[in-house]
């Protein structure tokens, strides 16, 4: 049951475009006991169908700027090369204190950061 409710709370959050794995990694890793580079290879092999989803919703919403997709692609493409071979080499619980160090700063920024919405 616990595997259902982490995947709808991560698909709801991943399709608001937050990224579910803020959700699924911590509760695979903390709940399922599986290894962090196991949490993260699972994230993203669930994040296929959920993202396609997600872009098909938003593309036809008219919120994609295509204009930056492939420079984003292609450097996305060498980021996740260069950091699946780092988290593969790295100690599972020190990819876990990266991640946990990456939510944090990300939160922190979150609670501080003025930026006003967009609004059509």
């Amino acid at each position: 049951m616990i595997e259902i409710l982490t995947g709808i709370a991560a698909g709801i959050i991943g399709g608001m475009g937050i990224g579910g794995g803020t959700i699924l990694i911590p509760a695979l890793v903390f709940f399922l006991r599986v290894t962090q580079q196991i949490a993260q290879s699972i994230n993203l092999i669930s994040f296929i169908p959920a993202a396609s989803l997600a872009v098909y919703v938003h593309n036809k919403n008219g919120n994609i700027e295509k204009n930056i997709l492939i420079p984003l692609i292609i450097s996305g493409v060498i980021g996740a090369i260069v950091g699946s071979m780092a988290a593969v080499k790295l100690d599972p619980s020190v990819l876990k204190k990266i991640f946990s160090g990456f939510l944090f700063i990300m939160g922190i920024y979150e609670i501080f950061s003025k930026k006003a919405a967009k609004r059509p």
